[in-house]
């Protein structure tokens, strides 16, 4: 599938962030990819006066390093034809000019739900866990390109399960190294031991064109 259900990477890290279990979750907290949504408790809106008030999650912010005045710096990059200030825990968003339908109002607050707050695209979940001695992060979401780009991600073990992303960064003989693994994955855990150049014969049909192609019936 060109589009994947359940798009998912495995991040390998480089020393100390590997073994060190307090880095390797601000690692995980800054690669996630976090919406403005996410970090809001309460929204209200005032129609005469064309205001709409956001609380934000204190709690939330400090476990991202956030303040609202970052907030404020996103949305106003973002919403234009708004007056923005912040004030302790609260953001206020008001209108200048004449009066906008209800409606305008509403579709602002949903758009500035989902603006991209920080984290990397496409990452909507990160999982620290122990393999082996050290420690690596599950995704769910993949953004191989600039993960790997990343000072503190070994970009030689790191892995996705999208063969056509493999295929677009890092080329054919990458996506038939990755189907490889994927098949082997499957049938391994479903508890068959089937040799692996049966594997390697598909693979090798399947790019041998030197493009991922299917393979049918």
């Amino acid at each position: 599938r060109k589009d994947i259900k359940t798009p998912m990477m495995e991040i390998f890290l480089k020393e100390p962030y590997n073994s060190d279990i307090d880095k390797l979750k601000k690692f995980a907290a800054k690669i996630k990819e976090t919406t403005f949504g996410e970090l809001a408790s309460e929204y209200s809106l005032n129609i005469f006066d064309q205001v709409l008030k956001i609380t934000v999650n204190q709690a939330v912010l400090a476990d991202y390093d956030l303040s609202a005045k970052d907030l404020v710096k996103v949305i106003k990059a973002k919403v234009k034809g708004f007056n923005v200030e912040s004030e302790g825990n609260e953001i206020t968003l008001s209108k200048s000019g004449k009066t906008q339908e209800l409606k305008d109002l509403y579709n602002l607050k949903e758009k500035i739900k989902e603006l991209k707050i920080t984290g990397t695209k496409g990452i909507k979940q990160v999982l620290p866990v122990k393999r082996g001695d050290e420690y690596i992060v599950l995704t769910s979401g993949t953004n191989m390109k600039d993960i790997i780009a990343l000072p503190e991600v070994d970009g030689s073990r790191t892995m996705t399960n999208d063969i056509y992303e493999i295929y677009n960064l890092l080329g054919i003989e990458a996506a038939r190294e990755a189907i490889m693994r994927e098949v082997f994955k499957v049938i391994e855990s479903q508890g068959l031991n089937i040799d692996v150049r049966h594997i390697m014969l598909v693979a090798d049909i399947m790019c041998a064109n030197g493009e991922v192609k299917g393979v049918t019936r």
